[in-house]
């Protein structure tokens, strides 16, 4: 490889490296990654190239408070590569009207260049019908959608940081079970969002049991001195597939057999409730019979309980008679005042 193409493609490679603020990375890391990348490079010449020829042409900054210096790009900065299609900016639109409302405004705030050359790209094209989709369409959620939990900014970009770094957190946590501030080391191993909460999932101190914190919680955070430390047994989506996040309340699946009012029937044939369905005419009725095998969660649960009259529950026995003292609690209270 000539040198000049050589300069180029370590250019390149920078630039990709160089995160957008509150994102910062050290001069020492870059060295480190290009080296892992092949480049050869010493911290002079790195420095030169930052500050004499980037610099000149990208918005970069350089946070020099303390050393080891670190670079960033300025915030607002967006570069697309490859060049942006009216197709791709439709999607991004309708992907951050669905986002709003399930992910803290500073998750979405970090893609906000994005959204708004898809939004520049879509009101320069006023001839192109595309460009009218984003005026005419809305992803609203399933269900009433609370407002996502605020997030510190500086909190998102340490946590997201360790995790991708594998780096332990020291955090003051404010628990909600105790109402009280506890300060401890996180080995963070995943991160879920889950409706309107995002969840931190990390081991704590020296203990190997994986447990959750929400984002919104963490009051503060900064990388610890102590060694990150790995679940080695820990698989995401297993963990998932667990109940972790379901609310489970037994192992093994239930078959649930109710009946189901018309609407309902439109629903669940569009949308099942379980890859086993079967929805079933019964006789002198427009309401069908409803069997299908589902996990034994209180999401589940929750769902049927929403249904209200639409949906009478036959089995298991413990959800219809979980059902029905819901309903009998909900009158007692009506008819006492």
């Amino acid at each position: 490889m000539s040198e000049s193409r050589d300069t180029l493609f370590r250019f390149l490679t920078m630039l990709q490296l160089i995160p957008r603020y509150p994102g910062r990375i050290s001069t020492p890391v870059l060295l480190e990654k290009l080296h892992e990348r092949g480049f050869v490079i010493d911290n002079r010449s790195l420095q030169r190239d930052l500050r004499g020829r980037l610099s000149r042409f990208f918005p970069l900054g350089c946070d020099d408070s303390e050393k080891p210096y670190r670079w960033y790009f300025d915030r607002d900065y967006h570069c697309d590569l490859p060049a942006l299609d009216v197709p791709s900016a439709l999607t991004l639109v309708l992907a951050e009207e669905y986002l709003k409302g399930l992910l803290p405004p500073v998750v979405i705030g970090q893609l906000a260049p994005q959204f708004r050359s898809a939004r520049q790209l879509l009101d320069e094209m006023q001839r192109n019908g595309l460009s009218q989709w984003a005026r005419r369409v809305r992803a609203i959620p399933n269900g009433k959608a609370l407002i996502p939990a605020q997030l510190e900014e500086a909190t998102w970009q340490s946590v997201a940081q360790a995790l991708l770094e594998q780096r332990a957190l020291d955090v003051t946590y404010l628990s909600r079970s105790r109402e009280e501030r506890k300060t401890f080391t996180l080995h963070p191993q995943g991160m879920v969002s889950r409706h309107s909460v995002t969840y931190l999932l990390a081991t704590v101190n020296d203990y190997n049991d994986i447990r959750q914190f929400a984002l919104q919680r963490i009051e503060a955070a900064a990388f610890s001195e102590a060694a990150w430390q790995e679940s080695e047994d820990f698989n995401l989506d297993d963990y998932i597939r667990s109940g972790a996040f379901g609310y489970l309340q037994g192992m093994d699946d239930v078959r649930l057999v109710a009946h189901v009012e018309p609407q309902v029937v439109w629903l669940l044939t569009e949308t099942p409730l379980a890859e086993e369905q079967t929805l079933t005419p019964l006789p002198d009725s427009d309401w069908q019979r409803l069997e299908a095998v589902v996990r034994d969660d209180q999401q589940t649960l929750w769902w049927l309980r929403g249904m209200g009259a639409s949906v009478e529950v036959i089995e298991p026995k413990e959800w219809r008679d979980d059902i029905r003292a819901t309903a009998e609690k909900i009158l007692a209270r009506l008819y006492s005042n």
